[in-house]
């Protein structure tokens, strides 16, 4: 399976787990650190999929999401370490594709990932 993916994660390190488990699928993947950034490559490169975590500096994955949402179809999967029920559904009601919570296996990340797109086609 092949695609643009852009993973906007501030923490370096996982930032560097996704890439690598996504790139070894065969995906393109370029990672951002921040809300502002995120919001600005999706538009610039088109991505088929945005791996957004929650907790970025600058805008927020929330607010990265509801800019995105009015300008753009690109599957979004939450990365988040907001746990509670009450996140989840907020995720969701704003407009998620899927959701996934820290800490969770880089495995099952890229398996929801290759969903997603299936879907897309």
């Amino acid at each position: 399976m092949s695609g643009r993916i852009i993973v906007a994660e501030d923490d370096p390190k996982q930032a560097e787990l996704l890439r690598r488990y996504l790139d070894r699928e065969g995906f393109d993947v370029f990672v951002v650190a921040d809300g502002r950034n995120a919001v600005d490559e999706v538009r610039r490169r088109r991505p088929d999929l945005l791996v957004l975590d929650v907790m970025l500096p600058g805008l927020d994955g929330l607010d990265v999401w509801r800019i995105l949402r009015h300008e753009s179809e690109v599957p979004i999967l939450m990365v988040t370490a907001r746990v509670t029920e009450d996140d989840l559904l907020l995720g969701f009601d704003l407009g998620a594709d899927d959701y996934i919570t820290k800490p969770y296996s880089p495995r099952e990340l890229v398996a929801r990932v290759r969903g997603l797109l299936r879907r897309r086609s």
